[in-house]
């Protein structure tokens, strides 16, 4: 593109770069093997077309950025929790959420396990740092629910700490809505069989054989455990002030336009006053002469 060039033009170019990133998103599972890839495939053939698919995604992603800026225009206070089965497509949703925003204002907190120190101190006192300020949308990649989820089926906590946990999350986010906070609790949900064909893929992608750790195949061993306590999560934690929604997952696209939408009409973000941006014209001073900079001080340009 030149700086001549039309503004259509231009406005072609980014679409066209905002597509091929989208599109670089997609083809992630062309590293897994023929035989995997064909049994995936086979099981998603209804799946929403792919031109179908990003032409939604980008008028959801468009109307993302105008919740972003009301948020900040506001001074909103918003938490997204994501919870669900290892592989239910919680990550990749998040990823197209924040995909267009500005990572000052959506950002994402996936914290490891607790340190020995942080297991001495209370429970929820780990997450209230990561909470939102004024302005701010934080998506939680888990969250303080991984004491009712993983933590009860591994053997982490004791069944009184458990106990204690349901006793104090109802009033820990009654808190949190009571100071201004909108708190958002997104369960993804997939099937057995779902769940086993995307570990193969992660086993034999090397791009995201990363994302499998022993927890993770330990979810597989313990599926009805993971159920069970899914199930006493919901009829504990449910609360009017933040209730549970459940996103059916096993269509990934499906389930990332879902939740989008779904999350877009929980907010009642509306338009916000921008004041008219115009481009300065640049200062050229005569005398000024550009250095010319030693050649390896630049990227080879191999592509």
């Amino acid at each position: 593109m030149r700086p001549d060039d039309p503004p259509a033009d231009w406005f072609e170019a980014d679409l066209a770069d905002a597509l091929d990133e989208n599109l670089e998103l997609e083809l992630e599972d062309d590293l897994v093997p023929e035989a995997i890839r064909a049994r995936y495939k086979a099981r998603h053939a209804d799946t929403i077309p792919r031109a179908d698919y990003f032409r939604a995604l980008l008028r959801l992603q468009a109307e993302l950025v105008k919740l972003q800026d009301w948020v900040q225009h506001r001074r909103e206070k918003i938490v997204v929790i994501f919870e669900g089965r290892d592989s239910a497509g919680k990550g990749g949703a998040i990823k197209r959420i924040t995909q267009r925003l500005n990572p000052r204002v959506a950002r994402v907190v996936a914290l490891p396990a607790p340190s020995d120190r942080e297991r001495t101190q209370w429970y929820f006192q780990r997450y209230v740092p990561h909470l939102p300020a004024g302005g701010e949308i934080v998506l939680f990649d888990r969250s303080w629910y991984n004491r009712a989820g993983v933590e009860r089926v591994m053997g982490f906590a004791t069944e009184d700490q458990v106990e204690q946990f349901f006793r104090d999350v109802p009033e820990f986010e009654r808190m949190l809505v009571r100071s201004g906070i909108r708190v958002v609790k997104y369960w993804f949900s997939i099937t057995d069989e779902e769940q086993q064909l995307r570990f193969l893929m992660r086993i034999h992608d090397p791009m995201k054989q990363w994302k499998l750790s022993p927890m993770d195949l330990q979810s597989r061993v313990r599926w009805e455990a993971y159920t069970k306590a899914k199930e006493d999560m919901f009829a504990r934690t449910n609360i009017p002030e933040a209730p549970w929604y459940i996103v059916e997952g096993n269509d990934k696209k499906r389930a990332r336009l879902n939740v989008i939408d779904h999350l877009l009409s929980l907010i009642p973000y509306e338009p916000v006053p921008h004041e008219e941006i115009t481009l300065p014209d640049r200062v050229f001073n005569p005398d000024y002469e550009r250095a010319v900079l030693p050649p390896e001080l630049y990227v080879p340009q191999k592509y």
